[in-house]
């Protein structure tokens, strides 16, 4: 381990059983401090928690698309214009290409469909820890 803080990644998702998910399937490395998972259950939450720091502390997000108020397309457009540095994938239970396309043009890093496949995600996650 390092002196350096853990990457915190930010998973937006109206469902409760979503945060039980990741943090189980990720509880070595958040045990070990290789990343920090933080949780917002709508985009008007994650907009906070990405407010906290300058620039944010929050290095990439996990968004639900779906939401009730602000969904997962709105919160990338605000994540694009207010932090550009961050970056977003989008997470649906729908896997039409309609989405997939919208999420590729609105800018998304990435896309999952539900249920994630963890493994796939895993690797993504690995990938963001080495490239911060």
């Amino acid at each position: 381990m390092t002196d350096k803080p853990a990457p915190k990644i930010l998973i937006v998702d109206d469902e409760s059983d979503v945060e039980t998910l990741f943090r189980q399937y990720f509880r070595k490395e958040i045990r070990y401090g290789v990343i920090e998972l933080l949780f917002a259950s709508n985009a008007t939450d994650a907009i906070k928690k990405l407010e906290v720091g300058k620039p944010p502390d929050i290095i990439y997000v996990f968004s639900d698309i779906n939401m009730p108020g602000m969904n997962g397309f709105e919160l990338l457009s605000v994540v694009q214009e207010k932090f550009p540095e961050v970056k977003v994938c989008m997470i649906s239970a729908y896997a039409t290409n309609e989405y997939k396309s919208k999420a590729k043009d609105l800018g998304a890093d990435n896309y999952f469909t539900k249920p994630v496949n963890f493994s796939q995600l895993k690797e993504k996650v690995q990938e963001i820890i080495n490239n911060n």
